[in-house]
């Protein structure tokens, strides 16, 4: 696993795209998944990955209550998702859902610090079937956070893998249409960010107020 550092030192030339796999054992397809699409992106913008994988750092965190309580190591990883440029998250699928460990991470995420934070959303299971936890699963629990969940998603079940590796055509096509889909999206967010920051800080062209619709207007004549 990369070296989790403090966000607040992150290059900021470069995109913070985090990765979050929720399974439990490695090797793991969903692993594998969330590398594959980190990768994928890379071919399309200058970004300094970051892979969080729940199989080492849940031991760290699986029976904390408060925040304050965690370790350096799991605070360090919510730091770099609530600082995020882009995430990718996915789960093997876990009885309809995703792992225990994945939402238990996500239960300590700041209420507000993913708001308009692009995700793509990814997931792995042992057939088809469960296709539909990305849309039934995932999209709420980011819309709680007012993330900006993508429009494609990634679904990948056993046969898409060999030796915990993608080897299926069709899942390379889907991730790379999932990701071509997302790089719009990604940079007019971010576009969109650094002109707000910009503009906070006396940098930018001041948006002109609004006109109020109760106040007369003289016509000209």
């Amino acid at each position: 696993m990369p070296e989790i550092r403090d966000a607040r030192t992150t290059d900021a030339r470069k995109l913070r795209v985090v990765g979050v796999s929720g399974s439990l054992k490695a090797p793991s397809r969903t692993i594998a998944l969330v590398d594959a699409i980190i990768d994928s992106l890379g071919q399309h913008l200058d970004i300094e990955p970051v892979h969080i994988r729940i199989n080492e750092i849940g031991p760290s965190f699986a029976g904390t209550l408060k925040r304050s309580e965690l370790s350096e190591e799991v605070e360090n990883a919510l730091l770099a998702i609530e600082s995020a440029d882009v995430l990718v998250v996915a789960s093997p699928v876990y009885r309809a859902s995703f792992t225990g460990l994945f939402k238990h991470l996500f239960d300590f995420v700041d209420q507000y610090a993913l708001v308009d934070t692009p995700i793509l959303l990814a997931a792995t299971g042992g057939s088809e079937r469960h296709a539909l936890i990305i849309e039934h699963q995932f999209r709420p629990l980011f819309g709680f956070f007012q993330a900006l969940t993508l429009p494609v998603g990634v679904y990948a079940h056993d046969s898409d893998f060999t030796d915990y590796q993608i080897s299926s055509l069709r899942l390379q096509e889907r991730l790379e249409k999932a990701v071509v889909k997302a790089i719009p999206l990604i940079r007019s967010n971010v576009a969109e960010k650094e002109e707000i920051a910009r503009t906070l800080a006396g940098e930018g062209t001041p948006v002109a107020e609004p006109v109020d619709p109760r106040k007369p207007v003289r016509l000209l004549t």
